[in-house]
């Protein structure tokens, strides 16, 4: 209750200050929609040229990348550690974090939050929801609490991965450029791995298992009984990931000698 009470007073505070500038706050959520508008044009453009991908139609296609705009959503509204390493590591903000009696993952991921993101959940599910009806898909009594599941399971996917590469600082504190190439990695995640080679197929599902985050839950409501496994993998996955990376970040902290010399 401790937690839940420090992640709400971190929300107030959050939302005080973005309200101070509306008009900023509007274009950011602004900008974000027209990126995604965009990446959904360049699909539609592909599909304009053919009329399958490797056995996946056009809304099949688009069904999945409006899946995976939820958890992407979800973890971009929380996890943005991105800039971990330059902020924490090399100008020593990570000092003033371990003073506090609250653990030290909590409370980057908190400061770093970006609320406005989570608009991208809307538009993930208005994405679906086109695609579903002209696919004539039909929901089942449990499918919104499975599709909660599956989605969390894919947030997880990513902050584990994520919080992994962020931990890299605590062993080595010069600026890298890992992330940006990692988030254009987890793009791949939005396509159905059987368009790529089988190297890249198996990286995809059981070292940087991004396909968990798109494709591999979609496969489920779209009905591909042959991911189905892949589908219910999907919660553990992100559990095993993400809990991976709290051990090894608490093994980081542990390293970690602070900023001066």
């Amino acid at each position: 209750m401790f937690y839940v009470h420090i992640f709400f007073h971190y929300v107030a505070q959050y939302m005080k200050t973005r309200l101070q500038y509306r008009a900023d706050l509007f274009v950011e959520v602004i900008s974000d929609l027209l990126f995604q508008a965009v990446n959904l044009i360049f699909i539609l453009v592909v599909f304009g040229h053919t009329n399958f991908l490797s056995g996946w139609n056009r809304e099949e296609i688009i069904f999945i990348y409006g899946f995976f705009l939820v958890p992407y959503a979800v973890f971009t509204s929380f996890f943005n550690i991105w800039d971990f390493n330059e902020r924490y590591i090399v100008k020593g903000e990570l000092d003033r974090i371990l003073t506090r009696p609250v653990h030290s993952l909590f409370q980057v991921i908190l400061e770093r939050m970006e609320l406005e993101s989570l608009f991208g959940t809307i538009t993930g599910i208005a994405v679906m929801a086109y695609a579903g009806s002209l696919l004539g898909l039909e929901l089942h009594w449990y499918d919104p609490l499975i599709f909660l599941i599956f989605v969390l399971g894919g947030v997880l996917v990513y902050a584990g991965i994520f919080i992994m590469l962020a931990c890299v600082s605590f062993w080595a504190d010069a600026r890298t450029s890992i992330m940006p190439m990692m988030y254009n990695i987890g793009n791949y995640g939005r396509y159905p791995v059987d368009i790529y080679n089988k190297i890249i197929r198996f990286v995809l599902t059981w070292i940087l298992p991004f396909a968990f985050v798109g494709v591999y839950p979609s496969a489920y409501f779209l009905g591909k009984e042959e991911w189905y496994i892949y589908a219910f993998l999907t919660p553990f996955i992100g559990i095993i990931f993400f809990v991976a990376a709290v051990l090894l970040w608490n093994e980081g902290v542990k390293r970690y000698r602070g900023a001066g010399n």
